[in-house]
């Protein structure tokens, strides 16, 4: 039977709502998951860092789980930075170089704790944040450089930089500069104030010239017979030597001999770069896995060998001109204390003149 013009519209705009309802249904379900399906597909990652130096590890990290990396470079001001964003800052992960640095973002409160069976099997103690607060993710090695063909030596300590013998013979940047307030800092924790600013003072009547520049100078001058050694990082080695640093310094790099000093009864002092998950990170479960996937065996490899230092899983692979430095002893004092005696640290530079 032919249904009546009326029925028709009728049914029509029934079906038409039913539609309309279970189409707005299916919309205000979609928009709900939206912003969980958005998060789950980023990480912001503010860093310090070069960004050409962490971008390997950035591309490796979204093809491996399709969660798109994010990054702002911060060249200072890290801590004050996030502070002042608060609650609403994006920042899910901050990264930086220098123990120092981490410890800064700690201390201004923009970092949360992460418990990670990952991260804590692939770093040792003495290299992450008691609390978790932050992980290194690879180390730099505070070397000794030297005139290869008049210093016949095998092997050094730091307490040797302090012997008469090298009066006159010894280039190092400034004393206040990061890298040698944790060098400091680390003798501190070792031999405690009185020793340390004794040996200071004797590293100081030992330089060749006023403590500046940079730790590739150390290695210009002494291709240029102005010192015998140079205090620098074995990163900055790796630079030059890979040729990344130029002609010039490729020259200065492999015209070095380099050893790996150690404490008395301890091992080599390292610095690191290193991470923390910030304290409002809005995707806190993307920071972690980032973190994990950094100290990976594979991306271990890639970071190092890409940044030329030593990577902070044991088991991972060394660059070539890195490994090719010898083995590292890393000293087995915490990071932690070696921060704590920053300040301390540098006073004591200052007192003795250190820079003048």
């Amino acid at each position: 039977m032919a249904t009546s013009r009326p029925l028709r519209r009728m049914l029509s705009r029934n079906l038409f709502s039913r539609g309309f309802l279970a189409g707005s249904a299916l919309l205000v379900a979609a928009q709900a998951l939206a912003p969980h399906a958005v998060a789950q597909q980023v990480v912001n990652i503010y860093t310090t860092r070069e960004p050409g130096l962490a971008a390997p590890l950035f591309e490796a990290f979204t093809k491996a789980t399709g969660i798109e990396v994010k990054s702002v470079f911060v060249k200072d001001g890290l801590a004050e930075r996030v502070k002042a964003e608060g609650a609403s800052s994006p920042a899910d992960v901050l990264m930086t170089v220098d123990v120092g640095n981490l410890l800064d973002v700690v201390d201004a409160g923009v970092t949360q704790p992460v418990v990670s069976p990952a991260l804590t099997a692939a770093i040792p103690a003495n290299l992450r944040d008691p609390d978790g607060n932050w992980y290194a993710l690879s180390l730099r090695a505070r070397l000794v450089y030297t005139a290869k063909d008049v210093v016949k030596l095998s092997a050094i300590t730091y307490e040797d930089l302090a012997d008469p013998k090298w009066k006159g013979k010894i280039c190092i940047r400034s004393g206040q500069h990061p890298y040698n307030v944790a060098l400091v800092a680390a003798y501190l924790v070792h031999h405690g104030e009185a020793k340390t600013e004794e040996w200071l003072r004797g590293v100081k009547a030992n330089l060749a010239r006023k403590a500046a520049g940079g730790d590739r100078e150390g290695a210009r001058d002494i291709l240029g017979a102005i010192c015998d050694l140079a205090v620098g990082n074995s990163y900055y080695v790796g630079l030059m030597r890979s040729g990344k640093g130029g002609p010039d310094q490729k020259k200065w790099g492999d015209g070095i001999g380099v050893l790996l000093p150690t404490f008395e009864g301890g091992g080599t002092h390292v610095n690191v770069s290193g991470a923390a998950v910030a304290k409002n990170a809005p995707h806190k479960a993307e920071a972690v896995k980032f973190l994990e996937f950094a100290v990976s065996p594979a991306m271990q490899a890639v970071y190092a060998q890409q940044n030329l230092e030593y990577p902070v899983l044991a088991t991972a692979t060394i660059d070539p001109i890195i490994a090719g430095l010898g083995p590292l002893k890393v000293d087995p004092i915490a990071l932690v204390d070696i921060a704590k005696n920053r300040k301390r640290a540098s006073e004591l530079i200052d007192k003795v003149g250190f820079d003048n």
